[in-house]
């Protein structure tokens, strides 16, 4: 317990009513909706983040631990104060602080419940995807913490999908700004680290997230099957159909059972499995799209189909769905919820073990679960939880199904966490270079341990356990002397592990490395660094170069779980023209042939058709990287669905090389859209483009592009200054549907009512993109190469941005990408002060409106004349010290360090 002068000077931080030591409050903070338990010593209630870094800094004096806790609905012993210490009670902090439709983003307190934030979307007719079953109660702070999910994840994605920002506060109490408003900002994504993170790294206090359009149709079916085996199968045909549900959710006899009674949904009480499935788009297209999947499901021996008829009859369906947990508590008096996730295509196998493991243990067991993205959640139930011998059965049994699962290539936790419940099993799924990866980051964020003790990772937690020298080490003198003769290429490794140990060497002997995808470097030197796998700097004499062209080829194509894993110096072509032939594809764009995966992904490149698919970020699922320490470490796991501590993908996507190699990369394939269309206006003027795009945003939901282009000529639209490019991809009655609205708003709005927009299937707003910035790598004989710039603001501001910049713009080539908030702009200058000042006058603006402007290629002429980011980022020093543990001679990708000293401070 605390001493008195030390709980005096607690209750001085806070005012009155803020603070609670008394024995009743901190039993009722013992727990979370999980089975582990621990006291906290005590609660506080900020109300305000200044008062939170207080209580941080007073916590950081005493040496006292800090557990931060939303609603309390965590299943993971994640809030649970186990080694003491004060509960964090954000419970007053839960407003929306901030909601713009127009740039479809809301910035939110970490207690505002989740549904709130949902309910406030919808009456500006947008959406908040992610929807836990405990979406009526769950915080956004928790939510973000624990990067949860929901049903409606297959189609949408989990929570980290949706956060571009966070403001936090550090274990030594300072706040700080992780991205924000603006797309890419020019740093490592510590936002998408730290979601997920479980309340170890930081305290969350404000949250931006993203909104997509809310589709204005939505019909609900009910398939009943014999098994439950029976229905995965169904669901994997559904998927190989190329169909892309809003959801699939699943149960079986025994929670039917349970929670008809309880909502009245009409559940047949002798079903085998309950099979859910959810369209969502326009009304035109669901009908064509329900009876192409109760064909489906007919053929894999579904019946007794039945569409809701009206809402209130899909309301009651959702109800029997996200009670199953409460309603269980009318038959015993606890119940344990098993969170594992495998592959789908190893759904129907999964679930006959679990089975086979609650038999095994003599345990009832009932399924309700995500089909679609393979996310079970076993329950048992326990009439006795004072029973030891039976507890001890329970946990035996979730040891087993976890194991299970690991083996099958799944992850131990989908979406509730590792928390208490499962440290030891990471284990399992984590080698020792991984958790001491993790540990990295822990070290950087909070070195004292303070935020969160005990959860994450294996106890007990100092760097020694996680394991050294690494696996696949060799000693240094034998590492050296096997290093391979250099080629004209530089350093060409076959894997990861000769990657590893090459880096290593270069290390020890403090030489910086060049990272390349096998085009030699001076062929390039005008060419952006996405061309050859991450940047390509002056060749010199003091940099080695590494080159990834023998990390090339797919390694895994695995269509029944949608993902591909290639290695990273594969053409992006190569795999997108592998792709077609399945008629699927990778929903992402560069503008130069001879963009590798690897280099794509590092340069963190995003074409228009994010505002469709997402960003890169969002549809890599896992990667394996060489560090220069000579680990190899691999980020996670081919599945939609993995909360197994850290997502250490997320920090090496824009890293542009600096803190380890890709050597290869598993992404979400998707199949290719049935229509594809594209609406062309010329535009006379600037201020008439910008109303209409601005226009035409909130119609977005099947829109690839919405792009105004300036000085763009092409044989496929008609000449005019300025063009207006609305592309639409999908089923076809939504791709024509969506296109109809556009047309009838414009027409309505009277913008331009005199201007017949050209229809074709010939461009897209995303092609006509690559095309402008690509290019300008060629340029021509007259010109030469062009220095291409990207300005990132927030989408509210892009209009206001242009308006103002629009005599530098007028001057040049460039795009708006009204969706992502960007701007691509492309001049032929060769002289120095001339393009300085240019970049100058359009990045100063930009930072005035919390955005940014960075150099994404230049010709060789201006070649280290350029401040190629000028923008610091606040989370600096955490980016120093993590190259610090990965990269401790900084010898990769030097020339392109983010935080090199030297660059330009505008904020």
């Amino acid at each position: 317990m605390l001493k008195e002068n030390v709980l005096h000077s607690l209750k001085a931080l806070l005012p009155g009513g803020q603070v609670f030591v008394d024995r009743a409050t901190l039993i009722s903070y013992e727990v979370d909706a999980g089975l582990d338990k621990g006291l906290p010593e005590a609660v506080v209630f900020p109300r305000t983040t200044e008062e939170v870094m207080r209580v941080v800094r007073w916590a950081n004096e005493h040496g006292i631990p800090l557990i931060a806790r939303g609603a309390g609905t965590g299943l993971s012993g994640g809030a649970v104060a186990e080694r003491g210490g004060i509960i964090v009670e954000f419970v007053h902090m839960n407003a929306i602080s901030d909601f713009e439709p127009r740039g479809r983003s809301a910035v939110v307190q970490p207690a505002l419940i989740n549904l709130r934030l949902d309910e406030r979307a919808r009456l500006a007719d947008l959406y908040f995807p992610p929807d836990p079953s405990s979406q009526r109660a769950s915080t956004m702070g928790g939510n973000v913490a624990e990067n949860s999910g929901g049903p409606h994840c297959f189609k949408y994605g989990v929570t980290t999908n949706y956060i571009v920002g966070l403001e936090i506060v550090l274990a030594d109490g300072r706040r700080m700004q992780l991205n924000g408003r603006a797309q890419d900002y020019p740093e490592y994504d510590l936002c998408g680290l730290v979601t997920g993170s479980e309340g170890t790294l930081a305290l969350i206090t404000a949250i931006t997230t993203r909104l997509l359009r809310n589709p204005p149709g939505v019909k609900t079916l009910l398939a009943i099957f014999r098994t439950v085996e029976e229905a995965g199968v169904a669901v994997s045909a559904v998927i190989a159909a190329g169909l892309v549900p809003a959801t699939m959710e699943m149960m079986d006899t025994r929670i039917v059972q349970i929670v008809e009674p309880f909502a009245h949904a009409g559940l047949p009480l002798d079903a085998g499995a309950v099979l859910i499935i959810e369209f969502d788009g326009y009304p035109e297209s669901l009908a064509g799209q329900l009876a192409e999947v109760q064909e489906i499901l007919l053929a894999h021996g579904g019946y007794n189909l039945r569409i809701a008829q009206d809402e209130d009859e899909r309301t009651r369906i959702w109800l029997a769905r996200k009670s199953a947990a409460g309603a269980i508590a009318r038959e015993v008096p606890a119940q344990y919820t098993v969170d594992i996730t495998v592959p789908r295509s190893r759904l129907a196998a999964v679930l006959k073990e679990v089975n086979a493991i609650c038999d095994r243990y003599a345990l009832r067991v009932g399924h309700v679960f995500h089909a679609g993205d393979g996310n079970l959640h076993p329950l048992i139930m326990i009439p006795d939880p004072d029973d030891p011998d039976l507890i001890a059965r329970v946990h035996a049994a979730g040891h087993d199904m976890v194991e299970c699962c690991v083996a099958q290539g799944g992850s131990l936790t989908g979406e509730h966490g590792v928390g208490i419940e499962k440290r030891q099993h990471m284990l399992m799924m984590h080698n020792a270079a991984e958790l001491l990866a993790m540990w990295d980051i822990k070290q950087v964020f909070d070195p004292a341990n303070r935020l969160n003790p005990g959860k994450v990772f294996p106890a007990p937690q100092r760097e020694e356990d996680f394991g050294k020298p690494y696996a696949g080490y060799q000693p240094i003198e034998t590492l050296i002397t096997t290093l391979p003769a250099v080629t004209e290429d530089g350093y060409t490794p076959r894997n990861a592990q000769e990657a590893a140990q090459q880096l290593r060497a270069l290390s020890l002997q403090h030489q910086p490395v060049t990272i390349t995808g096998g085009v030699p470097v001076t062929s390039v030197s005008s060419v952006p660094h996405v061309s050859s796998m991450t940047l390509a700097p002056a060749a010199t004499d003091t940099l080695h170069l590494l080159s990834t062209s023998r990390l090339q080829g797919i390694i895994t194509y695995a269509p029944d779980d949608l993902y591909v894993t290639v290695g990273a110096g594969t053409p992006l072509a190569a795999i997108q023209a592998f792709l077609a032939e399945q008629n699927k594809q990778l929903p992402l764009v560069s503008p130069w042939s001879a963009t590798t995966i690897g280099g794509l992904v590092a340069a963190n490149i995003n074409a228009p058709l994010r505002m469709r698919y997402g960003a890169i970020r969002d549809n890599v699922l896992c990667a394996t990287v060489a560090l220069a320490d000579g680990r190899v470490i691999r980020t996670g796991r081919p599945i939609v669905k993995n909360v197994a501590g850290y997502d250490m993908t997320k920090i090496f996507i824009g890293s542009y090389g600096t803190l380890g190699l890709f050597c290869d990369l598993s992404l979400k394939v998707l199949p290719m859209p049935r229509a594809r269309r594209t609406l062309v206006w010329p535009i006379s003027d600037l201020a008439s483009g910008l109303r209409c795009g601005q226009m035409l945003l909130p119609l977005a939901l099947n829109a690839s592009a919405i792009l105004l282009t300036h000085s763009y000529t092409s044989e496929h639209v008609p000449a005019s200054p300025y063009h207006l490019f609305y592309t639409a991809e999908g089923i076809p009655e939504d791709v024509h549907a969506e296109l109809r609205q556009v047309r009838e708003l414009l027409r309505l709005s009277g913008a331009l009512n005199t201007v017949e927009p050209l229809e074709t299937d010939s461009i897209t707003g995303t092609q006509v993109w690559s095309e402008l910035v690509g290019a300008s790598a060629a340029g021509d004989a007259a010109q030469g190469s062009a220095l291409v710039v990207r300005i990132g603001v927030p989408v509210k501001n892009l209009a206001a941005y242009c308006e103002a910049q629009a005599e530098v713009l007028g001057q040049v080539t460039y795009s708006v990408d009204f969706a992502n908030g960007f701007v691509h702009a492309v001049t032929y200058v060769n002289a120095s002060i001339e393009a300085q000042m240019w970049l100058q006058r359009l990045r100063e603006p930009a930072l005035a409106q919390h955005g940014y402007a960075i150099v994404v290629a230049q010709p060789e002429a201006l070649r280290n004349q350029l401040d190629l980011w000028g923008y610091q980022p606040s989370s600096l020093s955490l980016m120093h010290r993590l190259q610090q543990r990965w990269d401790p001679q900084h010898i990769m990708n030097p020339d392109y360090t983010l935080f090199k000293e030297g660059h330009s401070t505008y904020m």
